[in-house]
């Protein structure tokens, strides 16, 4: 979906169309969750401190969230798509990926599948879409993103590899800011660059994840659509009016640690078998540092006073100095085992957090 947010917005109240509208609350504490394109040309992009989108575009019109009415119209497309193929793995609220190599109506192509939708959303709910259509997951991502606001770009197999050798590692899902430096460090700017350095020595200097990315410069990605993604994290977190060293967050930590292990439970109720091992603590410096600390034990929390007091004990391996002030502090439990005991492999594509 196109600002899916902010179309939202604009669409049920004329006042805001054609304006810059920001989707936030104002204030210090405030992030954006989306921007319109009008917003966009000034550079206001989603996750952005409010108060640095106002001062990017002053005329802006700030909106505060309604996650219902969001929810009630994505729950409307996903209804459009199921009209199309039952292998849906939704993302977000606003995105997600279609199987439709069997699809339910066969209109003869990918393309025209995608174009019949974007048609049938905005018929249905005055919004527009734009699609990816392409071999695999990775590569319709990023096709998804090419003809944006309103279109579609289909990538053939036999555009592949001229398609990707130009592109900018920086356009890789997980290849955030550290780990672009990184590869820049090493001469790698493009995909062509990653297939020249090779599997081997990418893999030897950042692990499976450089294999990884040797396989995404050359368009290979083996993931089927999941139609019911396991969980890989259950967290929670927090945003302080006041921002606060790191000696006055135990308990805030153990707050959110109470939360996040009564999510674990529910987990446990509906899949008895499955068990978190990871502890991971989550901080925000004042200057919107991100930093995670985890922990994988022999023996995995088996009590939320464990998970608060392991979360707690995280904060002696920030080396920050003193002085440090943080606005934000999150809880979690990851590393989840399958049921015959082996961990499950996470989503390759993470960001890349701030050491």
């Amino acid at each position: 979906m196109d600002a899916f947010y902010a179309s939202v917005e604009q669409r049920d109240d004329p006042s805001l169309r054609g304006q810059p509208v920001v989707v936030a609350w104002r204030g210090t504490r405030s992030v954006v969750c989306a921007a319109s394109y009008e917003a966009r040309k000034f550079g206001v992009r989603s996750a952005m401190p409010a108060v640095r989108a106002e001062r990017l575009c002053p005329q802006a019109v700030f909106v505060p969230p309604d996650f219902v009415r969001y929810k009630a119209v994505s729950k409307q497309v996903r209804g459009i798509f199921e009209r199309y193929t039952d292998l849906i793995e939704p993302l977000s609220l606003d995105e997600a990926y279609l199987d439709v190599t069997a699809p339910k109506r066969d209109l003869g192509s990918a393309t025209a599948i995608a174009s019949e939708i974007r048609d049938a959303i905005r018929a249905e709910t005055r919004l527009t879409a734009s699609a990816g259509i392409a071999p695999n997951k990775f590569l319709a991502k990023i096709a998804s993103d090419w003809n944006k606001p309103d279109g579609q770009f289909v990538l053939k197999p036999a555009m592949v590899d001229a398609f990707l050798a130009p592109l900018p590692v920086g356009r890789l899902p997980g290849v955030g800011k550290v780990m672009e430096a990184k590869l820049a460090e090493l001469g790698i700017a493009s995909c062509a660059d990653l297939r020249t350095f090779g599997a081997e020595p990418l893999e030897a200097r950042f692990g499976r994840w450089g294999r990884r990315l040797h396989e995404l410069s050359l368009g290979i990605d083996a993931r089927e659509v999941q139609t019911e993604r396991p969980t890989l994290q259950i967290s929670s977190e927090d945003t302080f009016a006041t921002d606060l060293p790191l000696e006055d967050l135990e308990p805030h930590i153990r707050r959110l640690a109470a939360s996040t292990w009564a999510g674990y439970l529910r987990e446990r109720a509906q899949h008895p078998d499955r068990i978190a091992r990871t502890v991971v603590l989550k901080l925000k410096t004042s200057d919107f540092r991100i930093l995670t600390r985890s922990l994988t034990a022999a023996e995995p929390p088996t009590d939320e006073a464990t998970l608060a007091q392991t979360a707690c004990d995280l904060r002696q391996r920030v080396a920050l100095p003193e002085t440090t002030r943080y606005r934000l502090v999150g809880v979690g439990l990851s590393g989840f085992a399958e049921p015959d005991g082996s961990p499950e492999q996470d989503d390759l594509f993470v960001s890349n957090a701030a050491p």
